[in-house]
This record gives structure tokens, sequence and C-alpha cells, in this order.
């Protein structure tokens, strides 16, 4: 059965940083793929500066074309919202029974929240999660600091944020090297965020 981490997120645009936390996934875990799972856009709130679910499916596709082990997945675009990780992840287990085994990938900072998730200890019941290091204040709950279904895996610190790029390309920076080449070539062909 494949392991596969599912690394939830708006990409509002996918960046370097999300590949290089994705690939290292790959390569010094046991995971053997990583889906980039888009979060829609809610219907019940719209936000000026969050792209077409269409355009971010895109970029995360053309992102990860060339990185057989790192999919791109629209899978939330058609589950009721709003979309909570507990009920995508019960979705998949139904869908792809026994084909694949499902876990989770977060950022430290979203650990010390993950308390507060819909029904989170069914998750660490029935998924693994894979934290890669932030640069975060605050404290991990006790009862996730020593978890047997949480790896920390010590992936390299990303201080890249997809807000950072996005205002900076607004303010007309150059914010070319921190996207994939195909990425960038797709955001300034469609003039977003500008």
């Amino acid at each position: 059965m494949k392991k596969v981490g599912l690394f939830f997120g708006t990409f509002n645009p996918i960046h370097v940083g999300h590949l290089v936390i994705a690939n290292h996934m790959v390569e010094f875990s046991d995971l053997d793929e990583v889906w980039f799972v888009i979060t829609p856009m809610s219907p019940f709130k719209t936000k000026k500066t969050l792209l077409d679910n269409n355009h971010r499916y895109q970029m995360v596709y053309e992102a990860t074309r060339d990185y057989p082990s790192l999919k791109a997945s629209k899978i939330e675009f058609d589950l009721p919202q709003p979309n909570y990780t507990a009920d995508t992840l019960a979705y998949l287990e139904d869908e792809f029974v026994k084909k694949y085994e499902f876990s989770l990938i977060m950022g430290e900072d979203n650990l010390k929240g993950f308390h507060k998730w819909k029904n989170y200890q069914v998750i660490l019941e029935n998924h693994t999660i894979y934290v890669y290091p932030r640069l975060t204040k605050g404290k991990i709950e006790h009862q996730f600091k020593d978890h047997i279904k949480i790896r920390y895996v010590d992936a390299p610190i990303m201080q890249i944020s997809s807000t950072f790029i996005r205002n900076n390309h607004k303010s007309g920076k150059n914010i070319k090297p921190l996207l994939p080449d195909a990425v960038w070539k797709y955001l300034d062909e469609m003039n977003f965020y500008r």
C-alpha cells in the first residue's frame, strides 16, 4: 500500500518553500507521494486576494508536473463546505480503500492549534502526522509531545509565505526566484496579484 502525505493549503500561490518541504518528505521519510490538497474558496466568505480554485490548482499542477512523487489534488473542490480535514480524510479512506495509506503533513505552527480541530482525536487514531519545523512562538500541547502517531521530520525551515509573495509582487518587487518557473510564467501571463 502506497503511503501518501496530504499537504493541505490554499497555495495562493504555491512557492519554492512548499516544493522543498514536500520533496523533503518524499526523499527523507517513509512517504511514497505527497498530494497538495488545494483548499477551495469558501462560498461563505470571499477573500479578494484568493484566486479562483482552478487557477490555484493549475499553478500547483504546473509546479509539480516534473516531480513524479508530488501531485496536485482538487479533491476538496467537490466536497461539502466548509472543508474539515477529518471529513476529507474519511472521504479519501472510502474512495481509495486499501490502495493508499493517508497521512497529514503540517508545520509545527499548525500542530500548536491541532487540539482545536474538528475530530482531532479521530485523525490521530487513524493517521500519522508528519511535522516540519517552523519558527513560531507558543508551545505544543503536552498530549502531542511524544505521541506515537506524530513524527517530526527535520526538513529545512522555510521562511517564505504566499502572503509575502502577493504583497511584494503587488508593490512591484521581483519575486520570481521564490516561485517555480512554470508558476511564475502562469502568474505573470494572467497578471495575478497586481
